[in-house]
Protein backbone atom coordinates (compact mmCIF):
# COMPACT_ATOMS: atom_id res chain seq x y z
CA UNK A 1 0.00 0.00 0.00
CA UNK A 2 1.27 3.44 -0.96
CA UNK A 3 1.57 6.44 1.34
CA UNK A 4 2.59 10.07 1.15
CA UNK A 5 4.96 11.33 3.85
CA UNK A 6 5.20 15.11 4.09
CA UNK A 7 7.83 16.83 6.25
CA UNK A 8 6.50 20.34 6.79
CA UNK A 9 9.83 21.47 8.28
CA UNK A 10 11.46 20.92 4.88
CA UNK A 11 8.87 22.88 2.92
CA UNK A 12 10.16 26.33 1.92
CA UNK A 13 6.93 27.57 0.35
CA UNK A 14 8.13 27.55 -3.25
CA UNK A 15 4.70 26.34 -4.47
CA UNK A 16 6.50 23.94 -6.81
CA UNK A 17 4.22 21.03 -5.89
CA UNK A 18 1.12 23.06 -6.66
CA UNK A 19 2.53 24.23 -9.98
CA UNK A 20 3.72 20.73 -10.90
CA UNK A 21 0.20 19.40 -10.33
CA UNK A 22 -1.18 22.09 -12.63
CA UNK A 23 1.42 21.34 -15.27
CA UNK A 24 0.60 17.63 -15.17
CA UNK A 25 -3.18 17.92 -15.25
CA UNK A 26 -4.26 21.21 -16.85
CA UNK A 27 -5.07 20.50 -20.50
CA UNK A 28 -4.09 16.82 -20.20
CA UNK A 29 -6.48 13.89 -20.36
CA UNK A 30 -5.37 10.99 -18.17
CA UNK A 31 -8.37 8.70 -18.54
CA UNK A 32 -9.58 6.52 -16.96
CA UNK A 33 -8.33 8.42 -13.89
CA UNK A 34 -8.85 12.06 -14.73
CA UNK A 35 -10.09 14.42 -17.37
CA UNK A 36 -8.23 17.74 -17.77
CA UNK A 37 -8.06 20.01 -14.74
CA UNK A 38 -9.29 23.58 -15.39
CA UNK A 39 -6.81 26.46 -15.47
CA UNK A 40 -8.16 28.05 -12.28
CA UNK A 41 -10.15 27.15 -9.20
CA UNK A 42 -8.76 23.65 -8.63
CA UNK A 43 -5.92 22.76 -6.27
CA UNK A 44 -5.52 18.98 -6.34
CA UNK A 45 -2.26 19.68 -4.54
CA UNK A 46 -2.70 22.82 -2.47
CA UNK A 47 -0.12 24.64 -0.37
CA UNK A 48 -1.65 25.97 2.84
CA UNK A 49 0.03 29.16 4.06
CA UNK A 50 -0.30 30.25 7.69
CA UNK A 51 1.17 33.21 9.55
CA UNK A 52 1.92 32.61 13.24
CA UNK A 53 2.41 35.29 15.87
CA UNK A 54 2.53 39.06 15.81
CA UNK A 55 5.24 41.53 14.77
CA UNK A 56 8.11 41.29 15.44
CA UNK A 57 7.79 37.59 16.32
CA UNK A 58 6.25 36.10 13.21
CA UNK A 59 6.69 32.71 11.56
CA UNK A 60 5.32 31.78 8.15
CA UNK A 61 4.63 28.09 7.65
CA UNK A 62 3.55 26.08 4.62
CA UNK A 63 1.73 22.75 4.51
CA UNK A 64 1.21 20.74 1.29
CA UNK A 65 -2.39 19.52 1.20
CA UNK A 66 -3.58 16.89 -1.31
CA UNK A 67 -6.42 14.37 -1.14
CA UNK A 68 -5.77 12.28 1.97
CA UNK A 69 -6.53 8.95 0.21
CA UNK A 70 -8.19 7.70 3.39
CA UNK A 71 -8.65 4.02 4.18
CA UNK A 72 -12.04 4.80 5.73
CA UNK A 73 -12.89 7.60 3.33
CA UNK A 74 -16.38 9.11 3.79
CA UNK A 75 -16.51 9.77 0.05
CA UNK A 76 -16.48 6.01 -0.63
CA UNK A 77 -19.77 5.73 1.25
CA UNK A 78 -21.24 8.75 -0.52
CA UNK A 79 -21.11 7.42 -4.08
CA UNK A 80 -19.78 4.54 -6.15
CA UNK A 81 -18.11 7.19 -8.29
CA UNK A 82 -15.31 6.98 -5.70
CA UNK A 83 -13.24 3.82 -5.48
CA UNK A 84 -10.04 2.68 -3.81
CA UNK A 85 -7.25 1.03 -5.76
CA UNK A 86 -5.28 -1.89 -4.39
CA UNK A 87 -2.32 0.44 -3.82
CA UNK A 88 -4.43 2.65 -1.53
CA UNK A 89 -5.14 5.59 -3.87
CA UNK A 90 -8.70 6.88 -3.84
CA UNK A 91 -9.95 7.70 -7.34
CA UNK A 92 -13.00 9.68 -8.46
CA UNK A 93 -14.23 8.06 -11.67
CA UNK A 94 -14.53 10.87 -14.27
CA UNK A 95 -17.41 9.16 -16.06
CA UNK A 96 -19.50 8.41 -12.98
CA UNK A 97 -18.75 11.86 -11.55
CA UNK A 98 -20.40 13.64 -14.44
CA UNK A 99 -23.26 15.89 -13.39
CA UNK A 100 -22.84 15.08 -9.68
CA UNK A 101 -21.97 18.42 -8.15
CA UNK A 102 -22.98 17.17 -4.70
CA UNK A 103 -19.83 15.00 -4.67
CA UNK A 104 -17.86 18.13 -3.80
CA UNK A 105 -19.38 17.88 -0.31
CA UNK A 106 -18.38 14.21 0.10
CA UNK A 107 -14.89 15.04 1.36
CA UNK A 108 -14.53 16.49 4.90
CA UNK A 109 -11.06 17.74 3.92
CA UNK A 110 -12.42 19.88 1.08
CA UNK A 111 -10.29 18.26 -1.64
CA UNK A 112 -13.03 17.58 -4.22
CA UNK A 113 -13.63 20.31 -6.80
CA UNK A 114 -16.29 21.06 -9.41
CA UNK A 115 -15.31 21.51 -13.07
CA UNK A 116 -18.02 23.73 -14.52
CA UNK A 117 -16.84 23.37 -18.09
CA UNK A 118 -16.76 19.58 -18.09
CA UNK A 119 -19.70 19.26 -15.66
CA UNK A 120 -17.82 16.81 -13.42
CA UNK A 121 -16.43 16.56 -9.88
CA UNK A 122 -12.64 16.09 -9.75
CA UNK A 123 -9.82 15.51 -7.27
CA UNK A 124 -6.21 14.43 -6.83
CA UNK A 125 -5.52 11.01 -8.34
CA UNK A 126 -2.11 10.59 -6.75
CA UNK A 127 -0.96 10.67 -10.38
CA UNK A 128 -2.13 7.06 -10.76
CA UNK A 129 -1.28 7.19 -14.48
CA UNK A 130 2.38 7.89 -13.62
CA UNK A 131 2.57 5.33 -10.84
CA UNK A 132 1.44 2.62 -13.23
CA UNK A 133 4.48 3.48 -15.36
CA UNK A 134 6.81 3.23 -12.38
CA UNK A 135 7.13 6.98 -11.81
CA UNK A 136 6.50 9.17 -8.78
CA UNK A 137 3.55 11.58 -8.54
CA UNK A 138 4.54 14.85 -10.20
CA UNK A 139 4.34 16.87 -6.98
CA UNK A 140 6.75 14.47 -5.26
CA UNK A 141 9.12 14.29 -8.20
CA UNK A 142 9.24 18.09 -8.46
CA UNK A 143 9.81 18.82 -4.76
CA UNK A 144 13.31 20.31 -4.50
CA UNK A 145 13.67 20.01 -0.72
CA UNK A 146 12.49 16.43 -0.18
CA UNK A 147 9.50 17.61 1.83
CA UNK A 148 7.22 15.37 -0.25
CA UNK A 149 7.85 11.64 -0.48
CA UNK A 150 5.82 8.70 -1.75
CA UNK A 151 6.24 4.96 -1.60
CA UNK A 152 5.40 1.71 0.10
CA UNK A 153 4.07 1.99 3.64
CA UNK A 154 6.70 -0.32 5.10
CA UNK A 155 9.48 1.88 3.72
CA UNK A 156 8.31 4.73 5.96
CA UNK A 157 7.34 2.68 9.03
CA UNK A 158 9.71 4.52 11.37
CA UNK A 159 8.52 7.96 10.29
CA UNK A 160 4.85 6.96 10.26
CA UNK A 161 5.20 5.86 13.89
CA UNK A 162 5.91 9.47 14.91
CA UNK A 163 3.83 11.21 12.26
CA UNK A 164 0.46 12.96 12.47
CA UNK A 165 -2.54 13.08 10.15
CA UNK A 166 -4.93 15.87 9.29
CA UNK A 167 -8.14 16.00 11.36
CA UNK A 168 -7.55 12.76 13.29
CA UNK A 169 -10.90 13.25 15.04
CA UNK A 170 -12.64 12.23 11.80
CA UNK A 171 -11.30 8.69 12.07
CA UNK A 172 -10.79 8.43 8.30
CA UNK A 173 -7.32 6.79 8.53
CA UNK A 174 -5.57 9.00 5.94
CA UNK A 175 -2.66 7.66 3.91
CA UNK A 176 -1.01 11.09 3.92
CA UNK A 177 1.28 11.38 6.94
CA UNK A 178 2.80 14.60 8.26
CA UNK A 179 6.01 15.26 10.12
CA UNK A 180 6.54 18.56 11.96
CA UNK A 181 3.05 19.96 11.47
CA UNK A 182 2.83 23.62 12.50
CA UNK A 183 2.25 24.11 16.23
CA UNK A 184 1.69 27.18 18.36
CA UNK A 185 4.46 29.22 19.95
CA UNK A 186 4.81 31.77 22.74
CA UNK A 187 7.53 34.40 22.43
CA UNK A 188 8.66 37.64 24.01
CA UNK A 189 11.61 39.66 25.28
CA UNK A 190 13.15 40.19 28.72
CA UNK A 191 14.73 43.56 29.56
CA UNK A 192 15.85 45.99 32.26
CA UNK A 193 13.95 49.28 31.85
CA UNK A 194 16.20 51.16 34.28
CA UNK A 195 19.18 50.90 31.97
CA UNK A 196 17.18 50.24 28.79
CA UNK A 197 19.04 47.00 28.06
CA UNK A 198 17.96 43.48 27.25
CA UNK A 199 18.63 40.68 29.73
CA UNK A 200 20.46 37.67 28.36
CA UNK A 201 20.28 34.27 30.04
CA UNK A 202 17.07 34.87 32.00
CA UNK A 203 15.39 31.60 32.97
CA UNK A 204 11.81 31.23 31.76
CA UNK A 205 9.56 28.41 32.97
CA UNK A 206 6.24 27.76 31.26
CA UNK A 207 3.73 25.53 33.03
CA UNK A 208 0.33 24.34 31.94
CA UNK A 209 -2.27 21.73 32.70
CA UNK A 210 -1.59 18.03 33.21
CA UNK A 211 1.89 18.69 34.61
CA UNK A 212 3.20 20.33 31.44
CA UNK A 213 6.45 22.25 31.93
CA UNK A 214 8.98 23.74 29.52
CA UNK A 215 12.09 25.74 30.39
CA UNK A 216 14.16 28.03 28.18
CA UNK A 217 16.49 31.06 28.44
CA UNK A 218 16.48 34.46 26.82
CA UNK A 219 19.07 34.71 24.05
CA UNK A 220 21.67 37.38 23.35
CA UNK A 221 18.92 39.65 22.05
CA UNK A 222 16.78 39.12 25.15
CA UNK A 223 14.32 37.09 23.09
CA UNK A 224 12.73 33.81 24.14
CA UNK A 225 10.60 31.22 22.35
CA UNK A 226 8.46 28.32 23.52
CA UNK A 227 7.68 26.22 20.44
CA UNK A 228 5.38 23.32 19.59
CA UNK A 229 2.74 24.25 22.14
CA UNK A 230 -0.82 22.98 22.28
CA UNK A 231 -3.65 25.44 22.75
CA UNK A 232 -4.37 26.13 26.41
CA UNK A 233 -3.82 28.34 29.43
CA UNK A 234 -0.27 28.75 30.72
CA UNK A 235 1.69 30.38 33.55
CA UNK A 236 5.07 31.95 32.83
CA UNK A 237 7.76 32.54 35.46
CA UNK A 238 10.74 34.75 34.60
CA UNK A 239 13.90 34.68 36.73
CA UNK A 240 17.28 36.38 36.37
CA UNK A 241 20.16 36.76 38.79
CA UNK A 242 19.93 40.05 40.66
CA UNK A 243 16.31 40.67 39.62
CA UNK A 244 12.94 40.12 41.23
CA UNK A 245 11.08 37.24 39.58
CA UNK A 246 7.99 37.93 37.51
CA UNK A 247 5.02 35.57 37.22
CA UNK A 248 2.38 35.94 34.51
CA UNK A 249 -0.69 33.77 34.95
CA UNK A 250 -3.61 32.96 32.69
CA UNK A 251 -1.77 33.33 29.38
CA UNK A 252 -4.31 32.06 26.86
CA UNK A 253 -2.56 30.51 23.88
CA UNK A 254 -5.25 29.78 21.29
CA UNK A 255 -2.96 31.04 18.54
CA UNK A 256 0.76 31.75 18.34
CA UNK A 257 1.42 34.67 20.65
CA UNK A 258 4.04 37.39 21.05
CA UNK A 259 3.64 38.29 24.70
CA UNK A 260 5.84 41.37 24.22
CA UNK A 261 8.41 42.93 26.52
CA UNK A 262 8.74 41.67 30.09
CA UNK A 263 10.52 44.23 32.32
CA UNK A 264 12.46 43.00 35.35
CA UNK A 265 13.28 45.07 38.43
CA UNK A 266 16.67 44.80 40.12
CA UNK A 267 16.78 43.60 43.73
CA UNK A 268 17.88 46.46 45.98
Amino acid sequence: MKVFVIDVARCNGCYGCQLACKDEHVGNDWMPYAKPQPDTGHFWMKLLEKTHGQVPKVKLEYTPYPCMHCDDAPCLEKSDAFYKREDGLVILDPVKAEGQKDLVEACPYGTVYWNEELNIAQKCTGCAHLIEEGHLPRCVDFCATGALRFGEEEEFAEEIARAEVMKPELGTRPRVYYLNLPKLFLGGEVWDPDIDEIIEGAKLTLTGTDGFQMVTESDDFGDFWFRKLNAGSYTLKVEAEGYQPVIKEGINVDKSLNIGDIPLTKIK
